[in-house]
């Protein structure tokens, strides 16, 4: 382990890669959302990872070298209940100290179109300073608006685009109707079922 100032990692490898994973490259932190060990039948094996920006929510690409070294940063998960908006920010309590925070829009990424006031997130810490928020796996949102469903298209496998309760908007069959709860992917924004 280094410690430089208050801040701790550690070195690691392209073999501790897993989803979730946290590192500090290119002067940033990021995240883990997926990666493969490719290993051709030419030239040495490597790494494909997308990563995300813990920062800003920017997702992009990149490949590592199989056994490069990297700087692991161990983040702190803790659990806030989404409270309101409040202009540019949007505000967390951690339920079990009543204590409130606020967070920028632009550190959130997608997260708000995945939130309704009153639902729990993970609020991800670095040194007990709060960096960002990530959604549930899964949420349930309501369908605010979108074509009129039609009778007997359940077995066609068309879609349609539906916008949520929180302006998300979303591919559902053709048979989903407005005001219908839907379950839906916050990783993919993908729809799962009716709820």
């Amino acid at each position: 382990m280094i410690v430089i100032g208050k801040e701790s990692f550690e070195l690691a490898d392209t073999s501790n890669f897993r989803t979730g994973f946290t590192m500090r490259h290119k002067n940033g932190l990021w995240s883990i959302v997926e990666f493969q060990h490719v290993k051709p039948g030419k030239g040495p094996a490597f790494v494909r990872t997308k990563l995300k920006n813990v920062e800003n929510g920017k997702v992009v690409d990149i490949t590592f070298r199989a056994g490069e070294k990297v700087e692991e940063v161990r983040l702190e998960r803790r659990e806030f209940q989404y409270l309101y908006p409040d202009g540019e920010f949007y505000v967390f309590m951690n339920t079990e100290t009543y204590e409130q925070i606020q967070l920028h829009k632009e550190t959130l990424g997608d997260v708000p179109l995945y939130i309704k006031e009153s639902d729990m997130c993970s609020v991800l810490l670095l040194e007990d300073k709060p960096l960002t928020v990530e959604a549930p796996l899964t949420v349930e949102l309501q369908v605010k608006e979108t074509d009129p469903g039609l009778r007997g298209d359940t077995a066609q496998g068309g879609s349609k685009p539906a916008t949520m309760e929180t302006g998300l908007v979303v591919q559902v069959p053709l048979f989903i109707e407005e005001g219908e709860a839907l379950k839906i992917d916050s990783r993919t924004g993908k729809y799962l079922g009716r709820v």
